[in-house]
């Protein structure tokens, strides 16, 4: 999954559903129920997601929508595989990304 964020250090919750495809709830929901997520939040209790943020969300999404694992299921794969398959889904992703690009500059021509 490509997510379409500009760079920046914090994205507030719309900006994340929206380039996720998903309601504001759903993100809220997983950031209650997975303990990898851990946004800041301002004086108001608004969640600011990092980029480090983003790149667990994206795990997230990959296994609940994608790969259709339960949230118990996703929450156990994440403890048990910390770091092993991670490095695969890191490689997916900025393969993902270049097929993006490549797609993006196909267009311009």
């Amino acid at each position: 999954m490509h997510v379409d964020l500009p760079k920046k250090l914090y994205y507030n919750i719309g900006e994340v559903a929206k380039a996720f495809g998903v309601k504001t709830s759903l993100i809220r929901f997983w950031d209650s129920e997975f303990s990898i997520l851990k946004p800041k939040k301002n004086a108001k209790g608004n969640r600011k997601f990092t980029q480090e943020d983003i790149k667990n969300l994206k795990l997230i999404y990959h296994l609940v929508k994608e790969q259709g694992y339960t949230l118990e299921g996703a929450k156990t794969y994440l403890k048990t595989n910390k770091g092993k398959s991670l490095t695969n889904f890191d490689i997916i992703c900025k393969l993902e990304s270049i097929k993006h690009q490549l797609i993006k500059i196909k267009s311009q021509i």
